[in-house]
């Protein structure tokens, strides 16, 4: 096998090789870069990044530095030392531009109107409009338009006085373009500056608000969390009180009524144990128990007063209108209200009061009413951590209901308040 084979109508050979190179070529896609240009591109990028890992001052100082090299390699030796020094005058100043770019910029145009006034025109003149870049990415819109109006008065002068005969016009025209393309440029850095700083700012202050809110939000589910086993565990642990009192009381002259007393002692603390996952299990929203399990509302009113009858406190419970309507947040809080009212009672009276709940619900509201025919005790002190009846109040205050806690006119103790289901419920 050759080497090389003949195509047809050619008389030259073509080689296998070079056959592949024009195939591969023919196959490359639009863009296609050679390895040559992606080596330059790297070398750019490279570049690029050792530049901006040097401090600001040192990269500032790289344009006078070369413009004063490239002038002292170009001129004559009997201009150099006016030329050094008007380039030095010119380009020097640069260096300090992040720090005072208005002062900078003020000692660049006044190097400039120098070098104008003794005619030697330099290529430092590109400081200039570097000055106004500066000055316009750090200062306001009023110190914009002077520099840009400054430097344009300038570039009418330096035209004038060095445009070649007949060039007036395209010099100035193009100087011009120079001197607006950095005043907006300056002014364009300044702007997306600001708005990035607008942008860090709003985006702490925002994430300062979600922190606050959550903050609140775990507040809030804690104080929640207290105020469901604040009455829960009261309530239990009264009746388990009273209770086992009556079955102190009971073990030697009825030892039935006693033992029946004790398994109604077990029973209540197992309720107890039951509300209290049922609740934390609500208070978790990802918690299927809390379908499965609901809290209790005012279908369980009547379970109540057979807890509170059974403790020796005898209760009756009336309930006025369909309830099926009411949310379930709003017959829990129905029952925690008259659960937190009936164990007050409990508590504070003696043996031989009678208490009576009533409940009126309609589409508009609940109205919930405790009383009891006990002597007036003082009103309870709350806990430091605000349950009983503050916590009462709490929960009225969430249905927009003020609740109302004293003496009855004829005697006795009264809890009243009103929740609004029309306006549902707050947080709380």
């Amino acid at each position: 096998m050759t080497e090389a084979a003949a195509e047809p109508g050619t008389a030259q050979p073509v080689r296998h090789r070079d056959r592949g190179r024009r195939t591969a070529s023919a196959v490359r896609p639009p863009g296609y870069a050679d390895p040559a240009s992606v080596r330059a591109a790297r070398l750019v990028r490279a570049a690029r990044r050792r530049a901006s890992r040097l401090p600001p001052t040192v990269r500032d100082a790289l344009l006078p530095a070369l413009l004063l090299l490239h002038i002292t390699t170009t001129r004559a030796p009997h201009e150099l030392p006016v030329a050094v020094a008007l380039t030095a005058a010119l380009a020097l100043p640069l260096v300090w531009r992040r720090r005072a770019p208005l002062t900078v910029f003020g000692a660049v145009a006044a190097a400039a109107f120098v070098q104008w006034l003794v005619n030697v025109p330099l290529p430092a003149d590109i400081a200039l409009p570097a000055a106004l870049y500066t000055a316009a990415a750090n200062s306001g819109r009023r110190g914009t338009l002077v520099a840009g109006a400054v430097v344009e008065g300038g570039a009418l002068l330096a035209c004038l006085r060095w445009a070649t005969e007949g060039a007036f016009l395209a010099s100035f025209v193009a100087v011009t373009a120079l001197v607006v393309s950095a005043a907006v440029l300056g002014v364009n850095v300044r702007t997306t500056r600001a708005y990035l700083a607008a942008s860090e700012e709003r985006a702490a202050r925002l994430e300062q608000q979600q922190e606050q809110q959550a903050r609140l939000a775990v507040a809030e589910e804690r104080t929640r969390i207290a105020r469901e086993m604040h009455d829960i565990v009261t309530h239990n642990l009264s009746v388990m009180v009273a209770l086992t009192d009556a079955a102190v009381y009971a073990q030697h002259r009825s030892p039935d009524k006693a033992t029946a007393v004790m398994l109604q002692i077990s029973e209540t603390g197992r309720q107890a144990l039951t509300d209290m996952r049922r609740s934390l299990g609500v208070l978790r929203t990802d918690e299927p128990d809390a379908e499965r399990h609901p809290l209790p509302g005012i279908a369980q009113l009547e379970s109540l007063a057979d807890q509170m009858r059974a403790a020796g406190l005898p209760t009756r419970v009336r309930v006025e209108g369909g309830h099926t309507h009411i949310p379930a947040t709003a017959q829990l809080t129905v029952y925690r209200l008259v659960q937190e009212a009936l164990t007050n009672t409990l508590k504070h009276t003696p043996t031989g009061t009678h208490a009576k709940v009533r409940v009126r619900c309609s589409a508009e509201a609940v109205t919930v009413d405790v009383t009891d025919s006990g002597p007036c005790p003082p009103l309870p002190v709350a806990a430091p951590s605000g349950h009983g009846i503050p916590g009462m109040r709490e929960r009225s205050a969430a249905y927009g209901g003020t609740l109302r806690a004293g003496p009855l006119p004829g005697g006795g103790w009264g809890v009243h308040t009103r929740l609004d289901l029309g306006g549902g419920a707050t947080s709380a």
